[in-house]
């Protein structure tokens, strides 16, 4: 195949895939089918028409021949009339009557009828179709429909006479023979007309959409704040749009959120790094002892250590938002669990003169994940003990009803202003900005109870009032995995 061709071929499928010639397709079909059905049912039914007239006029005429001969079978001139004279008076739709006795000699005829039609072959079909219409075809090629009957003679009737009577429809057939060429015109014209249409409508329905994706085609990494103006479009394409502009205000969010969130990941990672550079240089400035040489050592040591905790941290948020991340369940007592984190930080707690205790009921039992709830509710009194003062206290409860296991941390800390609120789940977020780095951790304590509570399907609300304490609660899910029962 040579190259033009090729590029014709792939114009060609590139043209029969877009939704334009479709549409077009679709209308164009539509239109014709609608068409053909409209014109082909009016042409039946003006054909069914012609031949009920054809059909009235007929039995008519049988009627009036019929009552003739019952009512007054002795007036020959009123016979002869109906039968010969007045057929001759109509130029369009000629019809011819025939009066046969019982032995079948006829006794009245149309003039010129012998001629215009085969009398044998309108008796032998007449004969079994008695008062139902008949299509004939005549000598000279033209249509007629024909019909006959059986007439009693006389009031008191001693005989019986045949009548057949035949009417030309040639008329009627030219009529519809031209009907069906205008029918044949009218679907040449819509099968090229309806097509150009339809393409017409398609290409107006889709400019919108056309517009859109030049919209799209402009948003890049870099230029998140483009939008798609609604106004103007359909319904359906102005909602569109809007959903569009709202997974735009998401991204622009979220590449916002990886922008600061990695200007505080290396403002994180570079502080103990700087550290661990400054207190090496300094120590190799000039020869010094052994202890010199310990305490440098020594402070390195916690800068690793706060650097490896933070890049733990790090890792675990980056598993916890990955689509295969999954949970370990275990059916567990949740006051047991509370008493075990309770007794890891009793040491904690009492260094710094905070009492802390944990209360729930011994029959609240749930399907968890071990090691992820400890973790959730060990951050959650870190927190709570870093920002009570000596004296406080921290409450660890648990309850459940028809919806929901809650896990509450409550302290009577300094509590946290309310416009920070809103952020405390955050990376790298501190609701204190006097606290530094390594007093107060790297803000990611609440980020990861958050994603902890999203992997059990559940929330983490939190409340607090400046001076009063805050309380964190968990909420999650009463469904197949978090119930309410007793170990057997």
């Amino acid at each position: 195949m040579s190259w033009n061709a090729r590029r014709s071929s792939l114009k060609i499928a590139r043209l029969l895939g877009t939704l334009a010639f479709r549409l077009t397709a679709g209308y164009a079909v539509a239109g014709l089918t609608l068409v053909v059905l409209a014109t082909a049912s009016l042409y039946f039914v003006l054909v069914s028409e012609l031949e009920k007239s054809t059909d009235l006029f007929l039995t008519d005429k049988l009627h009036v021949v019929t009552t003739m001969l019952r009512e007054r079978p002795g007036d020959w001139d009123a016979l002869r009339e109906e039968v010969e004279l007045e057929s001759e008076a109509r130029k369009y739709e000629q019809f011819f009557i025939r009066l046969l006795d019982e032995s079948g000699h006829p006794l009245l005829a149309t003039p010129g009828m012998a001629e215009q039609l085969d009398l044998a072959e309108l008796s032998r079909k007449t004969q079994s179709h008695t008062r139902k219409s008949i299509s004939l075809r005549g000598r000279n090629g033209q249509q007629f429909r024909a019909m006959s009957a059986t007439a009693q003679v006389g009031s008191h009737p001693v005989s019986s006479d045949t009548i057949q009577i035949a009417v030309d429809v040639s008329s009627t057939e030219q009529l519809l023979a031209r009907y069906r060429q205008w029918f044949l015109a009218i679907l040449l014209g819509t099968f090229a007309l309806f097509p150009l249409i339809g393409y017409n409508i398609a290409r107006r329905g889709v400019r919108p959409l056309e517009e859109m994706a030049t919209t799209a085609r402009h948003i890049t990494s870099s230029n998140l704040r483009e939008r798609i103006l609604p106004e103007g479009y359909p319904n359906e394409l102005a909602s569109l749009a809007e959903t569009f502009n709202q997974m735009l205000n998401r991204l622009e969010e979220s590449f916002e959120r990886i922008s600061r969130f990695s200007g505080d990941i290396a403002h994180d990672l570079r502080t103990p790094v700087n550290n661990i550079r400054g207190e090496v240089e300094v120590a190799l400035a000039r020869p010094r002892n052994v202890e010199e040489y310990k305490d440098v050592l020594e402070s390195c040591l916690e800068e690793t250590v706060r650097l490896s905790n933070l890049i733990t941290d790090l890792l675990f948020l980056a598993r916890a938002e990955s689509p295969l991340a999954h949970l370990r369940f275990e059916r567990l007592r949740i006051g047991v669990l509370l008493a075990e984190v309770r007794e890891y930080y009793e040491a904690s707690a009492a260094e710094v003169r905070v009492s802390l205790t944990s209360i729930a009921p011994d029959s609240l039992v749930a399907d968890v994940d071990r090691t992820l709830v400890q973790r959730a509710v060990g951050n959650l009194i870190s927190n709570a003990l870093a920002h009570t003062p000596p004296g406080g206290s921290v409450v660890i409860t648990a309850g459940a009803d028809d919806s929901t296991l809650r896990v509450e941390v409550c302290d009577t800390g300094e509590g946290i202003p309310s416009e920070a609120l809103p952020h405390v789940f955050d990376r790298f977020y501190r609701a204190d900005a006097s606290r530094s780095r390594a007093s107060g951790g790297a803000g990611l304590g609440l980020s990861i109870v958050h994603s902890i509570m999203l992997l059990h399907g559940g929330e983490a609300e939190i409340a607090s009032q400046p001076g009063l304490g805050t309380t964190v609660r968990l909420r999650f899910p009463q469904n197949q995995h978090y119930k309410t029962a007793i170990f057997p």
